[in-house]
């Protein structure tokens, strides 16, 4: 898609000659990211930029340098105040990595799609740079990177426990959170000139310290060491489950951790949320909202696709998904931006010269929460232990559309907006637990571009009870509450869900359990997440640990790649690539009875042949379902061609 005539004036300089055109000599802040430069509110990088410049520093950005030279690095000279580093929007290691440690082929954050812009570890890199260039400088971590590596944590890609990523960059200070409210403060300290030595109190932030000197102000908490927690696992779930518990910005202690004889990491506790206003101020920042137009020869910034033209409406998650490490960056109090903010920035987006009239999402990490959870607000801003949804709605629940509903109406009555959709994902147990329907309609009725997508993630209820989802019976209930409205309103739209293989605590049983449910509501995905443990979440403790660090109970953990082949492709059972997997995997669960001809079975005993030599049983199961009128594929009405393609063994090779 073309971007907007913008020129480079508009953007954060990235060169010495755009500093040159506005008459700067020297930048106060160099911000390095690992991302290509995108000058729009889903960018961390960009958001970060706009604040210090609305404070009135000079701010550049130095986009995916060449790590290995200097000569990127020293492109606009030594900054006055310092350095900021970020990895990008995704973990380094995550965005270059599949779950099987394979290396992916894309990367939608670089010019063109294209991989090799950025290092493994990109904030490491980075940084061991810059102090190989300007010892002295002030150097600041920021990012999801950093933020969730910010103290001993477990790295799935070396498949070893890794030092806080503090000392490895060498840095002076780390961001953790969304970063905003931190960066003006140490802005403001830094040109007033206190030492980046001196500034320890900073909400939101994480220092090392020699263990020599002593500790000063709040309280502390001090954590199981590096080499604790490196060696013994019980030691590292102990960590964990202290640190879990001080993510509160209104009650959390400060965490001590040594590493080493010598040194400490000090976490100091979360910042403050924002307020409504401040959020607001922060999305209405002078963005371009585009890619730097120096990769339009490249096709631009892929990314930008999935966001050009959606609205942030909050920050925060009361969820608390335990396989999402979004509870440790963005916390669990919703953050949320007023209605005047949002149709604000819907009209900047209806001047756009290529938006038709689809605005693509209106959301945030789930896009219902629009509201505190509690009818009952507390004074520290959480309940401590108690969940808000699982394994069931507390009774204290604030069930609460009506604001959601009228934000959505009013995007709706726009002028030149034809659709508003919700993309980014909903809670179907929250909307369950409304005993109004208004949104379930209204949701059908205007927000839905042919398919829902949802995530149980599992069936089981071993599984689901350690993930902190919802039994099954509740997406049933959803499922069937979907589509009869859908019924009622005259659309043919469908259900899409999203679920998990290999997650702690799924054995082949659990997993041969979630196939024979796929089995039954006619459903096989066409894509499957095997889980990948990212650092910071409480999954990826129990991955590591093979303990859950709440209750010290003992988690099933499928390691080998080929288990985790087999429940994969358990997921995919018609699949006829994955007929070995699956009748090994159904053997050695003890399903034996899932093989055969019988309507229950998975597979059948013996394959049928293609042409080519390879399995088709597919083709027979596809036949029975079909002559049902309904698509197995994907649990819809079949369409005339499938139907055509249903009736003898020459057509279905075709197919």
């Amino acid at each position: 898609m073309p971007s907007e005539n913008r020129s480079a004036f508009d953007f954060l300089p990235i060169s010495r000659s755009d500093m040159d055109a506005r008459g700067w000599d020297r930048l106060d802040f160099l911000l390095v990211s690992g991302d290509a430069y995108v000058d729009h509110p889903s960018f961390g990088g960009a958001i970060i930029s706009r604040v210090l410049e609305k404070e009135g520093f000079r701010v550049g950005i130095l986009p995916q340098p060449n790590w290995r030279s200097s000569e990127d690095f020293l492109r606009m000279g030594e900054p006055r105040l310092a350095v900021l580093v970020t990895a990008g929007n995704l973990d380094s290691m995550l965005n270059a990595y599949t779950a099987a440690r394979k290396r992916r082929h894309t990367d939608s954050y670089s010019p063109g799609g294209h991989i090799g812009y950025r290092p493994d570890r990109a904030s490491t890199v980075y940084s061991n740079r810059i102090r190989e260039l300007w010892p002295e400088i002030p150097l600041i971590l920021g990012g999801i990177e950093a933020s969730l590596r910010r103290l001993a944590h477990y790295d799935y890609w070396s498949d070893m426990v890794r030092r806080s990523i503090l000392l490895d960059c060498r840095a002076d200070l780390l961001v953790y959170g969304m970063g905003e409210r931190q960066i003006r403060e140490i802005a403001s300290l830094l040109d007033r000139g206190v030492p980046i030595s001196k500034i320890r109190h900073v909400a939101g932030t994480c220092f090392s310290m020699p263990a020599s000197e002593k500790i000063t102000g709040k309280p502390c908490i001090e954590l199981p060491s590096f080499e604790e927690v490196r060696c013994d696992k019980k030691a590292f779930a102990r960590a964990f489950a202290l640190q879990y518990g001080e993510r509160n910005p209104l009650e959390g202690r400060r965490l001590v951790q040594p590493h080493g004889r010598d040194r400490l990491v000090v976490q100091n506790p979360p910042a403050a949320p924002l307020t409504t206003k401040e959020l607001d101020a922060v999305y209405e920042l002078p963005y371009t909202r585009e890619p730097h137009p120096v990769y339009e020869p490249a096709g631009g910034v892929p990314a930008i696709e999935e966001v050009r033209f959606s609205l942030v409406g909050h920050r925060g998650c009361y969820g608390e998904c335990a396989f999402c490490a979004l509870v440790s960056h963005q916390g669990s109090i919703i953050q949320t931006r007023s209605h005047a903010s949002l149709l604000k920035e819907a009209e900047k987006l209806i001047k756009h010269r290529a938006f038709k009239g689809y605005i693509h999402d209106v959301g945030g990490p789930t896009a219902n929460f629009r509201r505190p959870p509690c009818r009952f607000p507390q004074a520290s801003g959480t309940c401590g232990k108690r969940k808000c949804l699982a394994p069931s709605p507390c009774s204290n629940l604030l069930v609460e559309h009506g604001d959601y509903l009228e934000l959505l109406r009013a995007l709706r009555a726009l002028p030149g907006v034809k659709k508003v959709f919700i993309r980014s994902g909903i809670r179907y147990d929250y909307v369950m637990a409304d005993s109004d329907e208004t949104f379930l309609g209204e949701l059908c009725a205007h927000h839905v571009s042919g398919q829902l997508k949802v995530a149980p993630e599992h069936v089981s209820s071993k599984v689901l009870r350690l993930m902190g989802k919802p039994g099954k019976e509740v997406f049933l209930r959803f499922k069937e509450a979907y589509e009869r409205m859908n019924r009622t309103l005259g659309k043919k739209q469908f259900l899409v869900p999203y679920f998990l293989s290999s997650h702690p605590g799924s054995d082949l049983e659990a997993a041969v359990e979630l196939a024979e449910f796929l089995r039954d509501i006619r459903h096989i995905p066409e894509q499957v997440q095997d889980f990948i443990p990212t650092p910071g979440s409480l999954s990826t403790c129990m991955y590591y640990t093979e303990i859950h660090p709440f209750t010290g109970e003992s988690v099933y953990v499928a390691k080998s790649p080929h288990e985790k082949a087999m429940q994969r492709a358990l997921l995919q059972y018609t699949n006829p690539r994955n007929y070995d997997l699956v009748k090994e995997a159904l053997m050695k669960a003890g399903r034996a009875d899932l093989i055969g001809d019988g309507p229950k079975c998975l597979i059948p005993a013996t394959p049928r042949r293609r042409a080519d030599g390879a399995p088709d049983f597919a083709a027979q199961r596809r036949k029975m379902d079909l002559s049902q009128g309904t698509s197995f594929r994907t649990g819809t009405p079949a369409t005339p061609k499938e139907r055509r393609f249903s009736g003898s063994s020459r057509k279905r090779r075709v197919e």
